[in-house]
């Protein structure tokens, strides 16, 4: 092994013998050749050690064969054998372009203030074949608002600064990327290229297939980052419209799914969250109000909706506008108002407060809850259908497609009072899984949801995730 090697690479695998070799030569053959190579074997029980073991002899290579720890402890393995300047991993299903290590030092070697660097990369399935390349936007000329992170593996970071700001938080078994992006965005430079120097392979047993824990775990780092910055604490009281019925006639409020009525969905939801009973049903369906006064008592607070409207113009914005009115007459005016609608009936608990610390890391006007939607969109332009996306993909950062789900909008009061507008200003976002961002728009729905929660253990976890972020 070099004695000072530039880059320290180190490989993780647990299970991946199908692909390890493939993902070990892809840093051997590198056209940049000062780094040394850290294979971790964390506790598979397949072929990997013996494939592992063929690499003993090579110099600049070192093995190591560990018991089951976990990513963020073997990453933190890794960083305390890395004799490198820089630190890179990349996974064992996973491989580089022939010369990533070179284009990715000559960025970070030529500025003492950057600390991670990260590049563009191709998606491929089990056999090779890319699927897509991912081309991300330009961070040093375009970004504006940091909250679309670097990927975890095959970013080189300044090892030095890693060490200082403390690093793999093993609270975490996942995400170790999305942490350190949330500890490095408002002190240090990062860069990127936009070029792919890596090919992230998509298979059934990645762990990102995983969507509902993977987004479960970023709110968990966004609220232990939140606490460790000691962010103001901002005041926010929850709105749920509700227009009954009459209006909407298959979205019965009480209506159940499992052994809850639509609006106890959602009102437990905020219950359990930051808001706890900072909520007030707005409605002007006095069926509605008496049911919310039986189950709750005085405990969920009572605006009658449309007063002052015609059936015609229930304007949600005016609804709003007047609420805050009522709020600032009485000297309780929020920092932000939360609307919950009440047609996403498995919007979680953390989820709503994962809004409120997205607020505060990043200094957005509105938090809106979406998923990504990669489907191929058309509009007519009179001539025929034409597709929203040149060739009706969604390869470069700026043509993704997010759609609004979830139930969840958070704004800041005097952007809101301002402006009138529920969609402006600065957006920051959540994002969903396709079970929490479920929506009831027809009869088929009702059932679709029953089935849904019969079959989806995450759902069933609602009060036993209650105090487990800290």
């Amino acid at each position: 092994m070099k004695n000072n090697p530039l880059i320290t690479v180190y490989i993780t695998n647990y299970n991946y013998a199908k692909y390890l070799n493939q993902s070990i030569k892809s840093v051997l053959n590198q056209t940049y050749k000062n780094f040394e190579l850290i294979i971790i074997d964390d506790g598979s029980n397949d072929d990997s050690i013996d494939i592992i073991n063929s690499y003993e002899k090579l110099k600049n290579v070192k093995l190591i064969f560990q018991k089951r720890k976990g990513l963020n402890a073997t990453n933190n393995v890794a960083l305390s054998m890395a004799k490198g300047k820089y630190f890179i991993r990349l996974d064992a299903d996973d491989f580089f372009e022939i010369n990533a290590l070179e284009k990715m030092v000559n960025i970070i070697d030529k500025d003492d203030d950057i600390v991670m660097v990260f590049p563009d990369y191709f998606v491929v399935d089990e056999e090779n074949s890319i699927i897509r390349t991912v081309k991300r936007h330009n961070f040093e000329n375009d970004v504006k608002l940091f909250d679309q992170p670097a990927h975890g593996a095959c970013t080189l970071i300044r090892k030095k600064s890693l060490q200082e700001i403390g690093g793999y938080d093993e609270d975490f078994d996942r995400q170790d990327g999305y942490d350190l992006w949330l500890k490095v965005i408002n002190n240090f430079k990062i860069r990127n290229i936009n070029e792919p120097l890596f090919y992230y392979r998509f298979h059934n047993s990645n762990l990102t297939k995983d969507k509902y824990s993977l987004l479960f775990t970023r709110a968990k780092i966004k609220r232990k980052r939140v606490k460790k910055l000691g962010l103001k604490k901002i005041s926010v009281e929850a709105l749920i419209p509700i227009r009954g019925t009459s209006y909407e006639p298959l979205l019965n409020p009480m209506k159940k799914i499992g052994k809850k009525t639509l609006i106890e969905w959602t009102i437990d939801a905020a219950k359990n969250s930051l808001i706890g009973h900072n909520m007030t049903v707005a409605t002007g369906d006095t069926d509605i109000m008496s049911f919310i006064e039986k189950t709750y008592g005085d405990s969920i607070k009572i605006y009658e909706r449309g007063k002052n409207q015609t059936r015609l113009n229930l304007s949600l914005e005016k609804t709003i506008l007047d609420f805050l009115k009522n709020l600032t007459e009485k000297g309780k005016k929020p920092d932000a108002i939360l609307i919950l609608y009440l047609a996403y009936p498995f919007k979680q608990f953390w989820q709503i407060d994962e809004a409120i610390d997205t607020m505060k890391l990043f200094d957005v006007d509105i938090v809106d809850g979406v998923i990504p939607d990669n489907r191929v969109f058309y509009n007519h332009d009179g001539k025929g259908l034409s597709p929203l996306v040149e060739d009706g993909g969604f390869h470069m950062e700026r043509d993704e497609l997010y759609r609004r789900v979830g139930g969840i909008h958070l704004m800041k009061t005097n952007f809101f009072e301002k402006n009138k507008k529920m969609i402006a200003g600065k957006i920051g976002h959540i994002q969903f899984d396709r079970y929490s961002s479920f929506k009831i728009e027809d009869h088929l729905d009702w059932e679709i949801a029953n089935t849904i929660l019969s079959n989806n253990s995450n759902l069933k976890k609602f009060e036993k995730y209650e105090n487990s972020i800290t």
